[in-house]
């Protein structure tokens, strides 16, 4: 029978959260969980509500409505607290969700942690920052730097596709080095992705086989001359067999650097995080998480 004590955490501030903190309280209680819902004040983070809401040892797991943002603005409280963690997702892209099969309806990711067991899954790591899904250098930072909270709150992902149109014809290549297993490569490239989880960017597939609990990084670089090959590199992107063009670098690892001539931004789980040089680790089965059973 479904049971546990949960603290709800919602982003208000998620392009549903406002009018989904009611409806998430409601779903986890219909599924059976006793609820206690911790309402962050203005500027806390949500590894401070996390910290400040369970500090009464009286819940089994900590439940987060929000989208990829938020739930890596968990990790440090969750690693701290060591419960495990259930997703309700109310982002944007929701790729996290959609890695671990969690459906992104309400009420059935409800049932999900209320009746699935929390499986392991693995962190990577960029300069300190533990990130959930893929970290990236080169054009998807460029996008979220121009991808506004407003604009995701207005269009979804559609804000995505209009900013991406726009900012693609200006990308260029730009010079870095990966160090990894040994090798020490110099290339030109549009973008650098490292992948921990399968699905970023609200559509974009990391490795069609990759998965959060696998225990490796899956890494691609776009080594493109120009820009509009990555339009015709999009349904390989989407399907995550970009690694079959000449023109993409793919390869699994455990760790890697990336230098770049000057300091380039790294788009963490959809935030701005840290710049190059990028020292990568990747954490196996770092934290619990309330999702179906891998498919096998």
């Amino acid at each position: 029978m479904p049971g546990g004590h949960a603290l709800l955490i919602v982003n208000r501030h998620a392009r549903n959260g406002a009018e989904s903190a009611a409806a998430a309280r409601a779903a986890l209680v219909e599924a059976g969980l006793t609820v206690a819902e911790f309402e962050a004040p203005a500027g806390m983070s949500c590894t401070e509500a996390i910290l400040a809401g369970t500090a009464g040892g009286d819940v089994d797991r900590v439940v987060v409505g929000g989208g990829d943002g938020t739930l890596n603005g968990a990790i440090p409280g969750l690693l701290q607290v060591g419960l495990p963690l259930g997703i309700l997702p109310l982002g944007t892209a929701n790729d996290l969700a959609r890695s671990l099969g969690i459906p992104l309806d309400l009420e059935a990711a409800a049932q999900v942690i209320a009746t699935e067991a929390a499986r392991p899954i693995d962190l990577g790591e960029v300069n300190g920052h533990r990130y959930f899904n893929v970290a990236s250098i080169g054009f998807s930072a460029e996008l979220a730097k121009e991808m506004k909270a407003e604009a995701k709150r207005r269009w979804g992902k559609l804000g995505y596709a209009i900013a991406a149109f726009g900012l693609l014809r200006r990308a260029r290549p730009f010079t870095a080095t990966l160090i990894h297993d040994g090798q020490v490569k110099r290339i030109r490239t549009i973008q650098v992705s490292v992948g921990n989880g399968k699905h970023h960017g609200g559509g974009m597939t990391v490795a069609e086989d990759a998965r959060p609990d696998d225990g490796v990084f899956d890494v691609y670089s776009l080594e493109v001359e120009h820009w509009w090959r990555l339009v015709a590199l999009l349904p390989w992107l989407r399907s995550g067999t970009q690694g079959r063009w000449k023109d993409v670098r793919a390869f699994r690892t455990t760790a890697l650097e990336l230098r770049t001539r000057r300091p380039r931004a790294v788009n963490t789980d959809g935030e701005l995080t840290t710049h190059t040089p990028a020292v990568f680790r990747l954490h196996p089965a770092a934290l619990r998480v309330f999702a179906p059973p891998p498919a096998a």
